[in-house]
């Protein structure tokens, strides 16, 4: 690889740490093509980019950006580098899911916005709700006062016909 191939992926690398509100380190060690390429195909699905960088290369891209430093010392034998830019916690959840089943894929290291995360919080990672799951947990919060005040009105109307069709059928 020469010195001009060496820049490019080192400036991609850079642009995608510079993007990315989380960066997952993976260890890919025993996991076959056809199981990399579905990893690939669910970390597109979630608008996660995965690549493969070498490390060295990696690590100058971590130093030239001055972020993530702590990766750099997890950075040893296969690295799978996952980037999340709108759904940080999407990859624990697609890592989880994989070693779970295989026993391989897994968490070395990651960052979720300035947070850094071990490999072995990878069961607390993918539990953290989704801040789709955020958003709609507070909405149904923020919606279920209105529904007791309107089903409370509507109660008293119900209430006060029922007292008016007695009081009629009484009087006639």
């Amino acid at each position: 690889m020469n010195k001009n191939e060496k820049s490019e992926i080192i400036a991609e690398a850079k642009e995608l740490i510079e993007k990315s509100t989380a960066v997952y380190v993976a260890d890919y060690s025993g996991v076959n093509v056809a199981d990399i390429s579905e990893l690939r195909n669910q970390f597109r699905k979630e608008g996660i980019t995965y690549k493969v960088f070498k490390n060295t290369l990696f690590k100058r891209a971590l130093a030239e950006t001055g972020k993530y430093s702590k990766l750099a010392d997890n950075l040893e034998g296969m690295s799978g580098f996952a980037f999340a830019i709108d759904n940080p916690v999407a990859p624990a959840k697609i890592i989880k899911k994989y070693f779970d089943a295989n026993k391989k894929f897994s968490l070395k290291a990651c960052y979720i916005e300035t947070e850094f995360y071990s490999g072995n919080q990878l069961d607390q990672l993918a539990t953290l709700p989704t801040k789709a799951d955020l958003i709609a947990g507070i909405l149904s919060s923020i919606n279920a006062p209105a529904s007791g005040i309107v089903g409370s009105i509507n109660a008293v109307f119900r209430d006060l016909v029922s007292v008016i069709d007695q009081i009629s059928k009484k009087a006639a």
